[in-house]
């Protein structure tokens, strides 16, 4: 076999036994989460240790269009990109056989790229672990599967399901809604079994064609990756059935939003211990001062979490999605739910992060926050107890532009992510907003046109 194959995991080499590699996709997410990279015959992979990449890349916004965060000329200087075998897997919707592998980012003096999405989440585990701490998270990941639109005019509607009828909304849980698109399921399944991803169960959400996918806990670095590569995935599940699989925040008008909750322990390295939990099941001051840090540096930290003009549609009173910081034991009404758990599983659930989120930024926000809480001290907000949708805090912005206002002025935030990425990440959904604004609706031709 090729040079690579020693330094691949074990499920990939399975996927290879018998079969000959004919291509590696060379990737890295970019800021909207987006795979960009190159695509290349095996034998030159197994012969390259390295290639190069623009850094504009990470300067681009969703629409294609790009910014110049630093006001200085636009020269995109390449940068260095080294494969992390680690996470080398298969693409087993390919026609050949196909690895993907996602690469570590470098400039050309051998400095992390500090714009690169994944490297900001490196920064903030190694954060934690020069302060003796082990990140644990565990994401859920909720999206629609809706039937194939390729008119963006047209409203998003959801998909035909085996028995002939659309899917039904208001079935959370029920196993007949979720057998309705079974084969797609099952196709997930087995993509997933072929690239050595761990899945920890699937159910049927509240939305018409929702589901919503739990994933193990783990390092959140590994735990990105596997979005990162799921998202793929799942997309190309839905279209092996004539449909499509999309993770924006509000696809559909009077359903509920997709969510990405996030989970998240802290582990004492040196003694292997929750520092959340007592021995005798108390909550710790640390863990106090964890929520503390989310309910002081949310506000700044939902410009990463709801990144898109969308985003802002899922933060609806009574629709599934927590409109304040508020924390509770066992409350879903809470954007901090403490869940029920044995000591050593004591965890903290942010709820507030969209689907639509990069998973590298939402994680190192959501453990930016928490972390910046462990090194303050504070206290947080009493419990709050009863439905926190008639909470009287309004912490939340409700829009893009408001939110990367509050983005900018949390100084403690951007020196905790780094200041040059978070100039421009705001660059870069500032354009995007004021884009956004350009676009006239069809409820404004319906309602204003002939009559204001």
């Amino acid at each position: 076999m090729f040079d690579f194959y020693s330094q691949i995991p074990e499920s990939t080499k399975e996927y290879l036994k018998g079969r000959r590699l004919d291509e590696v996709e060379c990737i890295v997410a970019d800021l909207s989460g987006i795979a960009r990279g190159k695509a290349m015959p095996a034998n030159k992979f197994s012969k390259q240790k390295h290639f190069y990449l623009p850094n504009s890349i990470f300067l681009q916004t969703i629409t294609g269009d790009w910014v110049d965060p630093e006001g200085d000329q636009f020269t995109e200087p390449d940068m260095i990109l080294t494969p992390d075998f680690s996470t080398a897997t298969a693409a087993p919707w390919t026609a050949d056989v196909t690895l993907q592998v996602i690469h570590n980012i470098e400039d050309q003096e051998g400095n992390p790229v500090s714009i690169a999405p994944r490297n900001v989440l490196k920064r903030m585990v190694e954060l934690y672990r020069a302060q003796g701490w082990e990140p644990i998270v565990a994401p859920e990941m909720e999206f629609f599967l809706v039937a194939r639109n390729v008119d963006p005019n047209q409203p998003v509607e959801p998909p035909m399901g085996r028995s002939g009828r659309r899917a039904a909304a208001r079935q959370a849980y029920s196993m007949s809604a979720i057998d309705e698109y079974g084969p797609v399921i099952d196709d997930i399944y087995d993509f997933a079994e072929c690239q050595g991803l761990e899945i920890d169960g699937i159910l049927q959400e509240g939305g018409a064609g929702q589901i919503e996918m739990n994933l193990r806990h783990g390092d959140p670095v590994l735990l990105a990756d596997e979005i990162f590569f799921f998202k793929r995935l799942i997309r190309e599940a839905a279209l092996r059935h004539d449909c499509f699989a999309t993770f924006m925040a509000k696809p559909i008008q009077d359903e509920p939003g997709s969510a990405m909750h996030i989970h998240q322990s802290v582990i004492d390295i040196k003694s292997g211990k929750n520092i959340f939990s007592e021995k005798d099941g108390r909550e710790t001051k640390a863990f106090l001062h964890f929520i503390a840090g989310m309910q002081n540096h949310l506000p700044g930290a939902i410009a990463l979490l709801a990144p898109y003009v969308n985003s802002y549609r899922r933060y609806v009173r009574d629709f599934a999605a927590p409109i304040n910081l508020e924390w509770g034991r066992d409350n879903r009404t809470t954007g901090l739910r403490v869940p029920i758990s044995d000591l050593a599983a004591k965890r903290l659930e942010n709820r507030l992060p969209g689907m639509d989120v990069n998973p590298y930024l939402g994680i190192a926000a959501s453990m930016a926050c928490g972390y910046l809480g462990l090194m303050e001290k504070k206290e947080p907000r009493a419990e709050f107890i009863g439905d926190a949708y008639n909470s009287q805090q309004d912490e939340i912005a409700r829009n893009l532009g408001d939110a990367l206002d509050l983005f900018e002025a949390d100084e403690a935030l951007q020196d905790t992510l780094g200041i040059k990425f978070c100039r421009a990440y705001s660059a870069v959904k500032r354009s995007e907003d004021k884009e956004f604004l350009q676009v006239i609706s069809p409820w404004e031709r319906e309602h204003l046109l002939l009559n204001v």
